[in-house]
């Protein structure tokens, strides 16, 4: 028999990528911006670092809080479906066959072949079967609610952290030279990462996360010096 090795594919790490990448990413560029903001409002090396920390912490229990809710729901409605589908297998299996079949046909599927596909399928797993292929729940993308939140406050804080390290360790004057420099580079790097972990073009994600972030803290830099008073 010729042996062959399943593939891994992107999609199977797309849950936590996503998570992770938009929780660095924001962290960095709202720290960032925020840091910015305050020091062109001509604020003291401790203003800006206490606005960094206080935005590191609110952040991320706010990533955190945010994503378990809206994950949470999801996970929600997922076992809902599932607890349905278990009672409509109890009640009428031979009906779920037929349900399981008609689908395989509007694949494309000959009628004969999906009745024995979803006779099969349903015997090694009937609601794992009616899961994946009716309901569209599969163990890839299925919720996790705690994970989320996990991995958003932590990639959150990561981010964040940056902008702060950095004004944190830059000399007098360099402050927003620094902070904007390291977190375009950041930035830069996340951007790259995230699109060739997902199979995108890399110098479209780079230009794009760079655009935007260079925009974001801009206008925050603006504001700031536009309303700012000495303190």
């Amino acid at each position: 028999m010729p042996r062959f090795q399943i593939e891994r594919h992107r999609t199977s790490r797309v849950g936590w990528l996503r998570a992770a990448v938009l929780g660095a990413n924001d962290g960095l560029l709202s720290t960032a911006s925020l840091v910015l903001g305050v020091a062109a409002a001509h604020g003291t090396r401790q203003a800006v670092l206490l606005a960094g920390t206080a935005a590191v912490v609110a952040g991320s229990m706010s990533m955190a809080a945010g994503e378990y809710v809206s994950v949470h729901s999801q996970a929600d409605a997922e076992k809902a479906d599932l607890d349905r589908e278990r009672a409509e297998l109890r009640a009428d299996r031979a009906g779920e066959s037929e349900e399981l079949a008609a689908i395989y046909v509007e694949r494309g599927l000959e009628p004969k072949l999906a009745g024995t596909v979803a006779e099969q399928l349903m015997a090694h797993d009937a609601l794992g079967a009616h899961a994946r292929d009716e309901l569209g729940i599969s163990e890839t993308f299925m919720a996790r609610p705690v994970q989320a939140a996990v991995s958003s406050a932590g990639s959150f804080a990561a981010g964040a952290a940056l902008p702060v390290i950095a004004a944190m360790l830059a000399p007098d004057g360099t402050t927003k030279l620094l902070v904007a420099g390291s977190s375009l580079g950041s930035l830069a790097v996340l951007g790259g990462l995230a699109a060739w972990t997902g199979g995108a073009g890399v110098t479209a994600g780079i230009l794009r996360v760079t655009f935007w972030g260079a925009l974001a803290m801009g206008v925050t830099a603006a504001v700031g010096a536009l309303f700012g008073t000495k303190v």
